[in-house]
């Protein structure tokens, strides 16, 4: 997924999340969909992210077998680490007490 790519394309060249938004003139939670797969940057913005980064947009589209036929190979390691899970967000209402914090 084009996502999981901008990930470890991001991460092999040592930007950070908020460097990386900075850079292209998006807001952190902007870029930070686009790498959780919740949206797809639009063309120009992918061109912008490949000439950040100097890789080819074939490459973040994962067109690695076509760039292998004309003889272009990328330098990036995909490997990273793996995705922290998201919190679970509490279900208690926050504004009610236990019984344990009601004085007798």
């Amino acid at each position: 997924m084009v996502g999981d790519r901008l990930r470890a394309i991001r991460i092999n060249k040592g930007f950070t999340l908020q460097q990386t938004a900075d850079k292209l003139g998006l807001s952190l939670r902007s870029y930070q969909k686009y790498e959780g797969c919740e949206r797809e940057p639009s063309l120009s913005m992918l061109i912008q992210i490949a000439d950040l980064w100097n890789v080819p947009t074939d490459f973040i589209l994962e067109r690695d077998s076509y760039l292998s036929s004309l003889g272009v190979c990328v330098d990036v390691s995909l490997e990273c680490p793996p995705r922290r899970p998201k919190p679970q967000r509490s279900r208690s209402n926050p504004h009610t007490q236990s019984s344990d914090n009601v004085s007798k």
